[in-house]
């Protein structure tokens, strides 16, 4: 069985077999270390992680336990989800930069055994808890450095795991083929814990059958291959890694490339040049912002050149894209715009050679998403959850629309109920959240159909709008729809503005809180000679409260054309003296907004944005890198913003 598969394989070790087979000498993942790439064949990978898993069983691991995985994206993390599936445990991705207490949560929770840690750091976190767990038996790390004086006698370095794997293979080849035969698409293959929104996390417990059939049909439909590579960088607790760095990896048999770390994503990304990749919309917008402050550094020829060719490439570049007709004078004009403008741009971002990039999360803004594919880029939405193992709604080629998240995603059902909210049901659908039936029940019903939470309807071309979280949409107290996630995502997308938090459920009017964007708005300030010494300083400076007053202004008159959005219009706003921050709780770790905390938080700043205030003074606790704690405090201004009359809501 460790070297041959048959029929179609409905578990991941199976289905590295078989890439071993048909791909062996093909790159299945990479890694930057010390500068230098270093690429594992599949051949190698079923060599070292079958190894991993042979080491793993002679330090007791049995079917069933629980192998949690903390750490950034590198290879050998990755092996040890299917090294646990080897041996018919069940893998727990845990968020890298989760705090101790978070980490607690997740082993206590799952019951975690082993733990497979990438450094000191890691595995420091999961000592401070270890007693907390009962349940923690052994810890295998896999950078030795500064792990040499600690007690080794549950503490375990990856590569003398893997030597004992070697050493039991060689005695017994057959060692692995039992669990392997005896696995089921049915089975669990992986927990993977939500980001805690509303509360603590919850354990989304998802089968092989949902991995495996719902990445096969993904791969299908936008037709990767092989020859794909992508950038894996994104948590690997994250769904969303999981299928696109874990899932369709195996099944399509594609590579996957580690970067060296977080500060070097940007200049691996640029040496990678992947085919596939996805980011949230905030990297897409960062990247965008990053090349606007370059341009508003540049000479003045080169600032003409670059806007009168963007305005080619928004004129033609999504219908050449589209496959639609365009003359051939604008056909020349893009050519040669691609040339001067297009190609150096896009290599400068390294998506020289992309053929699909995929964004979802948020909402991105519809100037920035036809910023991308007016350059050429194959850029999509798309609208998944952790429950749906990804993917709900996708986007067929030639039927990409900013404003839609796309069509029912093969295989998936989607219904809109009578009061407005999105259910689905599909090959993805989750088992169960871990430990939780009463959770289960009130998301997923007896035949499968889940509750997403969200509003939304199917515009006239059959494609899907999200406009909120169903809880999250309320009224004004003159009954205007007032939905905070939708009037966020249109601040955001100006590139100085980087989160919003929306109020005005039971309010007469709607106010914000802002998070500035410290790059664009520091770059902003050296080039105008304002000088500034820290973030909290530079959000109070009053040329800045004019730029997100006039920012707010232009939304407003935006909000004034639209029927249904026009009463809520931000009258009033401030900017916060810190960024939100998911040490501090005021966001998750994929960082979505935990607005009640924030509401609980900055109460006193709620209260003196209704209370017609000009000021308010804020105290407020802080975490530091390090885990000690600080306080910050502040006097924010407050600042009221035009509004303008809307149009008839139409009945």
């Amino acid at each position: 069985m460790t070297n041959t598969v048959s029929g179609t394989p409905d578990t991941f070790p199976k289905l590295l077999i078989l890439n071993a087979q048909r791909f062996g000498d093909r790159p299945a993942v990479r890694e930057k270390e010390y500068g230098i790439w270093q690429t594992w064949t599949w051949k190698e990978v079923k060599e070292e992680l079958f190894a991993l898993a042979a080491g793993l069983r002679e330090l007791g691991f049995s079917p069933g336990d629980k192998l949690a995985i903390i750490g950034r994206n590198r290879p050998r993390l990755y092996w040890g989800i299917t090294a646990a599936q080897c041996l018919g445990g069940i893998p727990v991705p845990v968020y890298a930069d989760s705090v101790a207490e978070e980490m607690e949560f997740v082993l206590n929770h799952a019951g975690v055994r082993f733990v497979l840690a990438e450094d000191q750091e890691q595995v420091d976190k999961v000592l401070e808890v270890g007693e907390s767990v009962e349940t923690l038996d052994q810890i295998i790390y896999d950078d030795p450095r500064g792990l040499r004086e600690y007690d080794q006698t549950k503490l375990h370095d990856f590569a003398v795991v893997q030597n004992l794997g070697r050493e039991a293979l060689s005695r017994e080849p057959e060692l692995l083929n039992e669990t392997i035969d005896q696995g089921r698409g049915s089975d669990v293959g992986i927990f993977l814990y939500t980001s805690g929104t509303t509360g603590k996390p919850k354990g989304v417990v998802l089968t092989n059958d949902n991995i495996i059939i719902t990445s096969r049909n993904s791969v299908e439909f936008d037709r990767l291959t092989e020859a794909e590579e992508t950038l894996s960088y994104l948590p690997m607790a994250w769904v969303g890694d999981h299928i696109f760095s874990h899932g369709q990896a195996y099944v399509a048999g594609f590579c996957i490339n580690c970067p060296e770390s977080e500060e070097t994503v940007a200049t691996d990304l640029r040496e990678i040049g992947p085919t596939y990749y996805f980011a949230p919309p905030r990297v897409f917008e960062g990247l965008l912002t990053h090349v606007m402050i370059r341009m508003e550094d540049a000479g003045r020829i080169k600032q003409k050149l670059f806007h009168y060719f963007m305005k080619v490439a928004r004129e033609t570049g999504i219908r050449i894209l589209d496959g639609e007709q365009v003359s051939l004078v604008d056909r020349l004009k893009y050519w040669l715009g691609n040339l001067l403008i297009y190609a150096p741009l896009k290599n400068t971002m390294g998506f020289s050679r992309i053929k699909l990039a995929y964004t979802a999360g948020e909402a991105i803004g519809p100037e920035i998403f036809d910023f991308y594919r007016s350059l050429g880029i194959n850029i999509k939405q798309l609208y998944g959850q952790t429950e749906a193992a990804v993917f709900i709604t996708m986007q067929p080629d030639g039927e990409v629309y900013a404003d839609t998240v796309g069509v029912p995603a093969p295989e998936v059902d989607i219904r809109i109920t009578d009061a407005g909210e999105v259910v689905y049901r599909g090959p993805g659908v989750f088992q169960s959240y871990f430990r939780d039936e009463e959770a289960t029940r009130e998301t997923k019903d007896d035949e499968g159909w889940v509750h997403t939470g969200d509003a939304g309807y199917f515009d006239d071309r059959g494609h899907l709008r999200i406009i909120d979280r169903a809880k999250d949409v309320g009224r004004l107290n003159d009954g205007s729809l007032f939905a905070p996630k939708y009037l966020e995502n249109k601040l955001k997308f100006f590139p100085h503005i980087k989160e919003v938090v929306a109020f005005g459920h039971e309010r007469e009017f709607v106010t914000a809180l802002i998070n500035i964007d410290l790059d664009a708005v520091g770059n902003w300030a050296e080039r105008n000679n304002i000088p500034y010494a820290s973030y909290q300083e530079l959000a109070g400076n009053p040329e800045v409260y004019g730029m997100m007053e006039e920012s707010i202004r232009q939304t407003n008159a935006d909000l004034a054309g639209e029927s249904q959005m026009g009463g809520s219009q931000i009258q009033r706003f401030l900017i916060l003296h810190k960024e939100l921050d998911p040490d501090d709780g005021e966001m998750t770790r994929t960082r979505k907004v935990r607005r009640n905390i924030i509401r609980d938080k900055y109460g006193v700043l709620v209260d003196a944005l209704y209370e017609g205030l000009e000021s308010c003074h804020i105290r407020t606790e802080v975490t530091f890198e390090d885990g000690r704690k600080g306080t910050l405090e502040a006097d924010l201004s407050i600042r009221d913003v035009e509004v303008f009359p809307t149009v008839a809501k139409s009945a």
